[in-house]
């Protein structure tokens, strides 16, 4: 399971980076790169919750099996159409990021829920840790790998070596045991399998709490979608630049995550989540000040580390405070705040850069995340008193 999501990671961060990048080259518009974000977001999104319900009644590895399945399809279009994108315009590439949000929209839910069939609970915590650590280990070299191919071979290298990464992902899933169907009611109606996923998190304050400060701290505070105008225009340095602005978040993420392994977040981790998301803050309003490559790259890992410490809590409070017939509808709503936070704040990063300018539209999402923060911890007493040790014993 390791080794798959790692290659899988790879792969996908090699694309994204690909992707967007040979979009800006094409348009020169910041606005391509949040309408790339929004194309991806509607169908993950969309579907999340019909996700959530079928890995909550399939056999959760089959669903990866398919999903990765079409990874490896799109992979392969994409390097196919690389040469031709200059004359058949971004339509193409937007259709295949479709087609890859539709299959997120089902392998977000399964692949956490599978995940956490496979780990017993009482190592549930520190597993946490060690799946975010590879994630992260990946998403360092990712990025990288896809800057330096396009550099060295162009948008189709790059690609092309993601689809040969996609099928070794492929062929490990297919190498781990399936785990069964989870228990499920027979004959539940599907709008009420939905509404009990979705009531099972709202009645839940930790749960919503932290999936909401995820949610508003990211769309107003990452400016990951806009990275590649940072490189371009500047900072100026290029593709491969960009892979290093890109990789920086892994870099002290993984570090963090590391040390997580060793000494999980279990006690106080509510207000650690809290503090943790007011670094990230911090840590953007720099870089979007920034216009020095030591600087922004320094600024970068800073914000790494800190959305480290909270994915790894973020994490471990989803699987600790859930049942196993439960996992993928409240995975699934977990992904949607994700999916949201992400895509959707790609989206707005790109409106926001149009209208109030790059750096500028940084630094004051870096100001709206400390706003969120505060009002997270005035709203949700329980998330700021939250000892994961006490769920985990």
């Amino acid at each position: 399971m390791l080794i798959a999501a790692v290659t899988s990671t790879l792969a996908s961060r090699a694309v994204a980076l690909t992707v967007a990048y040979q979009m800006y080259q094409l348009t020169k518009d910041p606005l391509t790169l949040g309408l790339l974000g929004l194309v991806e977001a509607i169908p993950a999104l969309s579907l999340a919750l019909l996700g959530g319900v079928v890995a909550d009644r399939t056999d959760r590895r089959r669903i990866l099996l398919l999903t990765i399945g079409v990874e490896v399809l799109c992979a392969a279009l994409f390097a196919l159409y690389a040469p031709h994108a200059q004359a058949g315009g971004i339509w193409p590439l937007l259709a295949l990021i479709f087609a890859l949000g539709i299959a997120r929209g089902f392998s977000d839910p399964a692949l956490p829920a599978f995940q956490a069939q496979v780990v017993p609970r009482e190592l549930l915590l520190r597993a946490s840790a060690w799946r975010s650590s590879a994630w992260q280990a990946a998403g360092i070299i990712g990025p990288a790998l896809g800057g330096a191919l396009y550099a060295w071979r162009g948008p189709q290298g790059a690609y092309t070596v993601a689809f040969a990464l996609f099928l070794i992902s492929l062929g490990c899933v297919l190498y781990v045991k399936s785990k069964g169907r989870p228990a499920f009611t027979p004959g539940e109606p599907l709008g009420q399998s939905i509404k009990a996923g979705l009531a099972f998190v709202l009645q839940r304050q930790v749960l919503v709490g932290s999936m909401a400060l995820d949610l508003f701290s990211v769309l107003f505070g990452g400016a990951i979608a806009l990275l590649p105008v940072f490189a371009s225009d500047i900072l100026r340095v290029g593709p491969t630049g960009l892979g290093l602005l890109v990789a920086a978040p892994s870099v002290g993420a993984l570090a963090v995550m590391l040390l997580a392994t060793r000494r999980p977040p279990g006690r106080g981790a509510g207000r650690t989540l809290l503090l943790a998301v007011a670094g990230f803050g911090v840590s953007m309003i720099v870089f979007g000040l920034s216009h020095n490559l030591a600087l922004s790259v320094l600024a970068l890992v800073a914000a790494g580390v800190f959305d480290g410490i909270s994915m790894v809590i973020r994490s471990a409070t989803l699987q600790l405070n859930t049942p196993d017939h439960m996992r993928g509808r409240v995975n699934a709503v977990s992904g949607m705040f994700i999916g949201a936070s992400n895509e959707l704040g790609a989206f707005e990063s790109g409106i926001a850069a149009r209208l109030l300018g790059t750096a500028r539209s940084v630094w004051l999402g870096g100001i709206v995340t400390l706003i969120v923060v505060a009002a997270t911890a005035a709203l949700a007493p329980e998330l700021r008193a939250m000892n994961l040790a006490d769920i985990e014993d």
